[in-house]
């Protein structure tokens, strides 16, 4: 009887029997194993889902970079993205300049070759040898001029155009040439040529092209103009004005040095004017009808007093000037030669402002025109008695193209 209290009472005291507290320890330890193996999967079934997952969404096209946001290492900030890939940009454009200035500079190669083989079989020289002579300048001015225009001439002398030694300081220091530019009459070798040689004599200021002279030939020698000089010059831009409109050189170079890294521009005065089918009016076009229907507009192009384009399309017009298709109108032949290629048209209005005092109002607030000329008369109404008043009104200093930085 004492034994059984004793036993009683060891029970109680200990509170849970020895066979139960075993139980709870394997219990305990199973347990255990069971949650360990539990957490050590999970990190294994995510790393195999991100493993299958780009897997997934190769399938899908569905496939897109991941960033990991918390690895400093390989943050990235989203100006030197965009400064990266504006370079990019600007590496791709110079070498689409590039290819370009090649495969312009390949074909006139062989079209100056093509000549040189049909006018002096004895001169086995290529046209890319004929290319690498050529000096290389600023921008060619060309002044569209005739026979009966000497006074004219003379009055440009005594204004805007440098002469003698100033100009061939312009050629060397500043890559300006200026010329003007003329054809031979239907009679070559009569007065009127022997006219122009005694004057080119004189002056050196003349390129004489291989072109019969005549009002209706305008179209015909702007190309010849252009063709030529692509092949004497090797400049960034070459220029077309008229004898009787006002130019002041500092202005034109200014406005021709923003652009000297396009490859492929036409500077201007746009407009876009009414094509005039009545015969016998001033500006008629014969080919009124490839335009629509009466009352139509021509396509924009330049005026034609005074204007630039780059030395790919000077090239692009030697290298096709047996098939471009010539208008009654030489501004309108010129326009519709780059219809359909990929050039950048320039509105520059500082190029067409009208005589004093529209001109000297401008120069007077600081924004001096490239050029003047009258509206109503297609350039200085009485160019030859008003060329010097117009200089002296409107003009930017005889000094201004010495100082000028292009």
């Amino acid at each position: 009887m004492g034994f059984r209290t004793s036993q009683k009472v060891v029970s109680i005291s200990n509170g849970v029997s020895t066979k139960w507290v075993s139980l709870l320890c394997i219990a305990s330890f199973f347990s255990g194993v069971f949650l360990i193996n539990r957490f050590w999967s999970i990190p294994f079934s995510v790393k195999m889902d991100e493993e299958a997952l780009p897997v997934e969404k190769h399938k899908a096209g569905e496939v897109h970079p991941v960033i990991k946001c918390d690895n400093r290492e390989t943050s990235f900030d989203a100006a030197d993205i965009l400064s990266r890939v504006s370079q990019t940009h600007d590496v791709i454009m110079t070498l689409d300049r590039t290819i370009s200035s090649l495969e312009m500079q390949l074909a006139a190669a062989r079209a100056a070759k093509a000549d040189n083989e049909e006018r002096s079989p004895v001169n086995t020289r290529t046209g890319n040898e004929r290319i690498n002579d050529h000096p290389k300048v600023f921008f060619v001015m060309g002044i569209i001029t005739a026979f009966s225009s000497r006074k004219r001439r003379d009055s440009i002398r005594e204004t805007w155009m440098p002469q003698g030694k100033d100009l061939k300081k312009l050629e060397k220091e500043k890559g300006i040439i200026i010329r003007f530019v003329i054809g031979h009459s239907a009679t070559p070798g009569g007065v009127l040529d022997r006219a122009i040689d005694a004057e080119e004599s004189k002056h050196r200021d003349f390129l004489r092209l291989n072109h019969v002279e005549g009002y209706h030939e305008l179209s015909s020698k702007t190309q010849i103009y252009f063709s030529t000089a692509v092949t004497k010059w090797d400049a960034d831009f070459y220029i077309k004005v008229d004898d009787d409109v006002h130019v002041n050189l500092g202005m034109v170079g200014s406005s021709l040095a923003r652009h000297r890294s396009k490859p492929r521009i036409y500077i201007g005065c746009m407009k876009s004017g009414p094509v005039l089918a009545q015969k016998g009016v001033k500006y008629h076009e014969p080919e009124y009808w490839k335009f629509g229907e009466e009352g139509n507009k021509y396509f924009r192009h330049a005026t034609g007093q005074i204007y630039a384009i780059s030395k790919d399309l000077a090239t692009y017009i030697s290298v096709n000037r047996y098939i471009l298709h010539k208008y009654a109108n030489e501004d309108v032949s010129l326009g519709s030669w780059f219809i359909g290629l990929d050039i950048e048209h320039i509105d520059d209005r500082s190029l067409c402002c009208g005589t004093p005092p529209e001109c000297e109002w401008k120069a007077q607030a600081g924004n001096t025109c490239g050029a003047s000329f009258d509206w109503s008369c297609s350039g200085i109404c009485k160019s030859v008695e008003r060329m010097e008043e117009v200089h002296q009104r409107c003009g930017e200093g005889d000094g201004a193209i010495w100082h000028t930085s292009f």
